[in-house]
């Protein structure tokens, strides 16, 4: 008979993917341990095994749990019956509100990749991909120009955008004198006012 899932799973394990975040941040993918994302999370190793049985486990948990958060909170927001510009406003939003309490997660992401399996390595990439689609697909709304044969900018200008939006963390204090929200205004003007010149 199969074991009956505890009514807070959910709710331990996500506790467990915070802390172990936190204590990867901090100590680095290398010499974070099991025993201290344990002590971390004030649980057991024999729970946090139960959970997660190895390390690169937990890793990628952290990683696919942050990015499946990351393309609904986009998919949900987005209204195609708006405006494109207002649209993209919208968009770069989400992902800076969704980046909210989540500095620790997002370096695993950008710096644990060595530790995942090729498959893992795959899953991981294919969520990117859709993200970086969705805005792609909308910055050749707005200026088709940027995806032609003869000089293909698509590519490198949504990149753009996304160095703008993934690097926030290394410099964004919430409460600072600049908002998310405010942020959000700069980094969307910045790459509306930036195609425009673009040749």
């Amino acid at each position: 008979m199969a074991r009956t899932r505890a009514v807070d799973f959910d709710e331990k394990r996500r506790g467990i993917l915070d802390s172990a975040a936190a204590v990867f941040a901090e100590q680095g993918m290398e010499k974070a341990s099991m025993a201290q994302i344990a002590a971390h999370g004030q649980v057991s190793k024999a729970l946090l095994y139960h959970y997660y049985p190895s390390k690169g486990e937990l890793i990628f948990a952290i990683i696919i749990t942050h990015l499946e958060e990351l393309i609904e909170a986009i998919e949900s927001a987005d209204d195609p019956t708006l405006e494109s510009q207002a649209r993209l406003r919208k968009l770069v939003g989400t992902v800076l509100e969704s980046y909210r309490g989540a500095d620790n997660q997002h370096k695993v992401q950008l710096n644990a990749t060595s530790a995942l399996t090729d498959e893992q390595k795959a899953e991981i990439l294919a969520i990117e991909k859709r993200i970086v689609r969705h805005f792609a697909q909308l910055l050749r709304e707005i200026n088709p120009s940027l995806d032609t044969p003869e000089r293909p900018l698509l590519t490198p200008v949504t990149m753009s955008l996304f160095g703008m939006m993934n690097w926030v963390y290394m410099w964004f204090r919430d409460g600072g004198r600049i908002s998310r929200e405010d942020y959000a205004d700069v980094a969307t003007t910045l790459i509306l006012e930036g195609i425009k010149a673009v040749r």
